[in-house]
């Protein structure tokens, strides 16, 4: 027999199971249906009143309906758990952050912040601030390193500013005389500081002397910045702001580097390496906004610098901690001055550690019409937005107390971050800086596009007709042709808008 054959009987042989169990299936569902349709039957014909009673069939016995239990609240609430899952989740973690960074803060408010004092309860730790008497930030901070046991010196180069310093009238705010313009009086300075440092002192008469530790160097560089156009920024302007707003924490710097890398801590102390402190305004430098080249490109370049410094002096063991600053309120700090409309300029917002004012359009006026034709509509629209300049409008500055408490755990070491963001719109205009698109930032500040621009004028300045080729020509005399530095030529009446 073959293969062929023996298939073909194996499926003969399957033909009566098949049908079997079909013909199975299909009584089963008759009968289903039968027994369904006779139960209804019954049941029309047990309530017909048209039945005779005698006849009447009996209604089918049915299993009682279950009864219905009413939910708890916790089934409730657990059953709209399980169907909100994704939702709870968010909540959970939410309110974990929330509640972690509310333990946090209130930890860091109760914490004890005073500085080492020696047995007999004479001040030791020194502090050294790099800034403006002037500033209200180095003022602030100043009072509150004296109140919490510090002795600070003030970095000052005039005698104006020797004269603020002693006006807040308190013995242990000093001021430190150095002139960063002279490198060499600069560099003996930096020697008398040093050798004071290594001489004992005594805070009272017949008390045993120790000597003073260097614990930190705060630099606060100038931070009053204008804001225009690029095009109508005269060239000795950038020239000035780059001399006094960068080139002159940077010297600063450089000045007291050899101070800190000579590790003159006192023999015995465990107390570490002085650090450095560098603050800079954070919120213009995140989103570069329009108009604001000066402030965005010197924090930028400062910016760099410390990461450039950081990484110098990371070998040295000698800490380096970028302070970028939101905004405060210098209530009480900031003089008193009438704003528009009557406002208070220290109830004013500030911008970094100034008050801001809102422009004027007079300031468009100082423009050439070609400039306001360009830039003014834009100039004025994102001035008086919302997130301008730093500014929210609406609310006030962070308090000093969080700058204060922040710089104090630089200083003492609690706080060992490189980069330090403190202050209102610090983390959120880095936020913003970083991952939103600029369009979108740019059309929040009310920057629209320009349809008709004024035609060209050319033509040199009257001015410059013949003063300009003799200008020329003795800078090229005096600094040699292929020279690396640009001449600057001073302001005429009329040009420079950038007026202080």
């Amino acid at each position: 027999m073959s293969a062929d054959d023996q298939q073909f009987l194996d499926l003969l042989s399957s033909i009566p199971n098949q049908i079997r169990r079909y013909s199975g299936e299909v009584a089963d569902y008759v009968d289903k249906t039968v027994d369904k349709v006779a139960d209804e039957i019954r049941d029309t014909l047990s309530s017909a009143e048209w039945v005779p009673e005698y006849v009447r069939p009996k209604p089918t016995a049915r299993p009682p309906p279950a009864e219905i239990i009413p939910m708890t609240t916790y089934e409730s609430i657990q059953n709209w758990i399980s169907r909100h899952k994704i939702l709870c989740g968010v909540v959970v973690v939410t309110a974990g952050y929330i509640t972690y960074r509310t333990i946090r803060y209130t930890k860091q408010l109760r914490k004890p912040r005073r500085a080492r004092r020696a047995r007999n309860g004479g001040r030791l730790e020194v502090v050294v601030i790099a800034g403006s008497p002037t500033l209200p930030l180095t003022k602030a901070l100043s009072l509150d390193l004296e109140r919490r046991g510090f002795i600070v010196y003030i970095v000052c180069s005039t005698i104006e500013d020797e004269v603020t310093v002693q006006s807040l009238s308190r013995s242990d705010i000093r001021p430190l005389g150095i002139d960063i313009t002279d490198p060499p009086n600069a560099g003996h300075a930096i020697e008398r500081f040093a050798a004071y440092l290594q001489t004992p002192h005594a805070a009272v008469p017949r008390a045993k002397p120790t000597y003073l530790v260097l614990k930190a160097v705060i630099l606060i560089p100038s931070l009053n910045y204008q804001t225009s156009p690029i095009a109508t920024i005269p060239p000795s302007s950038f020239a000035d702001l780059f001399n006094t707003h960068l080139l002159h924490p940077i010297l600063t710097i450089q000045s007291f580097l050899p101070l800190l890398t000579s590790r003159i801590t006192p023999q015995g102390e465990t107390t570490g390496t002085p650090r450095v402190l560098v603050f800079t305004p954070s919120i213009i430098s995140s989103i570069n906004p329009p108009f604001h080249a000066p402030e965005a490109t010197v924090c930028s370049a400062l910016s760099a610098f410390t990461e450039v410094l950081t990484a110098e002096l990371s070998p040295l063991a000698i800490p380096v901690t970028h302070m970028q600053l939101g905004t405060f309120d210098f209530v009480g700090f900031t003089p008193v001055r009438a704003g528009p409309a009557g406002a208070n300029a220290s109830t004013l917002p500030t911008t970094g550690l100034h008050p801001l004012l809102p422009p004027s359009p007079v300031e468009t006026l100082q423009w050439p019409e070609s400039a306001r034709n360009a830039y003014g509509r834009n100039f004025m629209s994102q001035s008086s937005s919302a997130i301008s300049a730093g500014r929210i409008r609406g609310l006030r500055g962070s308090s000093l107390r969080e700058l204060h408490n922040t710089v104090f755990d630089v200083i003492d070491g609690s706080n060992q971050s490189d980069v330090v963001r403190v202050g209102l719109g610090a983390g959120l205009y880095g936020f913003v800086g970083r991952w939103a698109p600029r369009s979108l930032v740019a059309w929040m500040m009310g920057i629209r596009k320009v349809d008709e621009l004024s035609a060209w004028e050319g033509g040199a300045r009257p001015d410059s007709a013949s003063g300009s080729s003799g200008s020329e020509k003795s800078a090229g005399s005096e600094i040699g042709e292929g020279s690396e530095f640009i001449a600057v030529a001073k302001d005429h009446d009329g040009h420079n808008v950038w007026k202080s």
